[in-house]
């Protein structure tokens, strides 16, 4: 069993990103009585902004008291100081070229050993705050480790820091929405590509129904129906 309590460094961090925050901005938390005590765990968030980790680690981190595991580029952890930084707040590095199998084996070793895994599905960041189309290897990764799912939305970060930009907008409000835990499972029978599919949309339906209609992309109910159905 993972060891109980979070560790100095990811404190230190999460308690100096929310003095930052509270000099820039306002940050609303909701439904983080959500959030399980104990045993794996898999937090799927959209990516609306460069903030969008580093709210996680602020608010999330410190209120489940336990360690939360990233995957990064294993490049950046043999930056000095930062990278350091990266690996003391939970990041495993991925060698870039090495392919997603190697990236799924760790992540799925982390959920195996009753760790908590924060993944953002889509990848990369939306340019409009929407959400974009998720990869499909979240979806795998829940079927297959069978972890609870734990959905957070991050609400109006794309208007405080936004693709492509360079600072931060000082003013701008956000807030953090955890939903509730739940267990993915793949539709069984028919085709697997469409299975695939229909669960990825599922997954993201968790998410979606925590943002405002806004910024659900994609996956807001018609859209869906449409793309899914």
């Amino acid at each position: 069993m993972p060891r109980r309590g979070l560790p100095f460094f990811p404190r230190l961090s999460g308690a100096v990103l929310r003095i930052g925050a509270a000099c820039v901005t306002r940050v609303r938390r909701e439904g983080f009585e959500n959030i399980p005590p104990e045993g794996p765990l898999l937090v799927i968030c959209n990516h609306a902004s460069n903030a969008d980790g580093l709210l996680l680690m602020a608010y999330v981190v410190p209120a489940m008291k336990r360690p939360m595991s990233w995957l990064g580029k294993e490049e950046a952890l043999r930056w000095p100081l930062l990278g350091w930084g990266m690996r003391a707040n939970g990041v495993f590095g991925v060698r870039r070229g090495a392919g997603d199998l190697e990236a799924f084996k760790l992540a799925k070793r982390v959920l195996d050993e009753g760790r908590v895994l924060a993944i953002f599905p889509e990848g990369t960041r939306s340019p409009t705050g929407a959400l974009q189309d998720a990869k499909e290897g979240a979806t795998v990764l829940a079927a297959r480790s069978g972890a609870p799912i734990l959905p957070i939305a991050i609400i109006g970060s794309q208007r405080f820091w936004g693709k492509g930009k360079r600072l931060p907008r000082p003013g701008r409000r956000m807030t953090v929405r955890v939903g509730e835990p739940f267990i993915l499972t793949m539709p069984r029978g028919g085709d697997h590509r469409e299975s695939l599919r229909a669960a990825t949309a599922e997954l993201m339906r968790h998410v979606a129904e925590l943002l405002p209609e806004e910024q659900r992309g994609v996956y807001a109910d018609g859209a869906i129906l449409n793309r899914h159905g």
